[in-house]
């Protein structure tokens, strides 16, 4: 038996420090792969106040839904009137070692740590290839996140397998 509150929709936070493209795209992703199921939102320690160009590029390449993407701080999420999250997911390592905002109703949190790709400098061709690599590492764990029986499980099982996940992106990443 499960001792996760089986709920319709879970909201779900991907926090990064810029909030401009590992965060924005994890968003997307599971606002996709996860409709009906998961409401993801997405912020940053300090945002960038603008999405990459290369991020908005290869989600529109893709016909992922950008309209309502935004660059945002994570205090916005904090505020009375906000979203409880049941999962917050640090997506870089440098926000892991800040202080986060006490998030309402003890979500399950992990870090899943990926390559930042708006720091790689080259040519733009090589730039859109990191974009596209990173995008695809954080597509596959939003595949197996979303495949996740949490229905069946318990809240530490779930906790469990979202921090494995983590693992497993920063072994890959190594």
């Amino acid at each position: 038996m499960t001792d996760m509150p089986r709920k319709d929709l879970y909201n779900v936070l991907f926090l990064c420090t810029g909030n401009s493209a590992r965060s924005i795209m994890a968003e997307c992703l599971l606002n996709q792969w996860g409709r009906g199921r998961y409401r993801a939102f997405s912020a940053g320690s300090h945002p960038k106040g603008r999405i990459h160009p290369f991020t908005i590029e290869l989600l529109q390449r893709l016909n992922l839904p950008t309209g309502d993407l935004r660059s945002k701080d994570w205090e916005e999420f904090a505020q009375p009137g906000a979203p409880v999250f049941d999962f917050v997911f640090t997506v870089c390592d440098q926000a892991a070692a800040e202080v986060c905002p006490v998030w309402p109703g003890q979500p399950i949190t992990a870090l899943w740590g990926f390559p930042d790709p708006a720091v790689f400098e080259g040519l733009d061709a090589e730039k859109r290839v990191v974009f596209a690599d990173v995008f695809r590492q954080i597509e596959n764990r939003i595949k197996i996140f979303c495949a996740l029986p949490i229905e069946r499980l318990t809240r530490l099982a779930i906790q469990h397998e979202v921090r494995q996940m983590g693992q497993k992106s920063s072994e890959s990443a190594a």
